[in-house]
């Protein structure tokens, strides 16, 4: 199988659900602890290039971090390398999991979608 590397924060049963999903699958994992050692602002540059998403769908909306900061109104006036700084200075920014062959990306974990995308051939 493939080898992926897989960016999650283990306490969040949503990273847990997506591992254990794609460990079912036969994937190799590498994973990164996205709270100890974030991605550097030019791996999510990549990510966020290869992922074809808006930069705004690697912010993790949800989390407490985001909120005390009140980004919701501060990023729509922010230059996209200044948001992509902020990503990777705080992990608990980045929405996760995030899950990269090196050429495909996805970032969240929806069944369907890692069917369409990770599933073993």
């Amino acid at each position: 199988m493939s080898q992926l590397t897989v960016y999650h924060y283990p306490k969040c049963g949503t990273c847990r659900n997506a591992v254990k999903w794609l460990q079912n699958e036969g994937h190799e994992l590498t994973l990164r602890h996205i709270k100890d050692t974030p991605p550097t602002a030019e791996e999510l540059s990549s990510l966020i290039d290869k992922s074809g998403l808006e930069l705004k769908k690697f912010f993790n909306t949800s989390g407490e971090v985001y909120k005390q900061m009140e980004l919701k109104d501060k990023l729509k006036g922010m230059p996209a390398e200044e948001q992509i700084k902020l990503l990777s200075s705080n992990g608990m920014l980045i929405k996760r999991p995030i899950v990269t062959d090196g050429k495909q990306v996805t970032v969240g974990y929806k069944e369907d979608m890692f069917e369409n995308i990770w599933k073993a051939k």
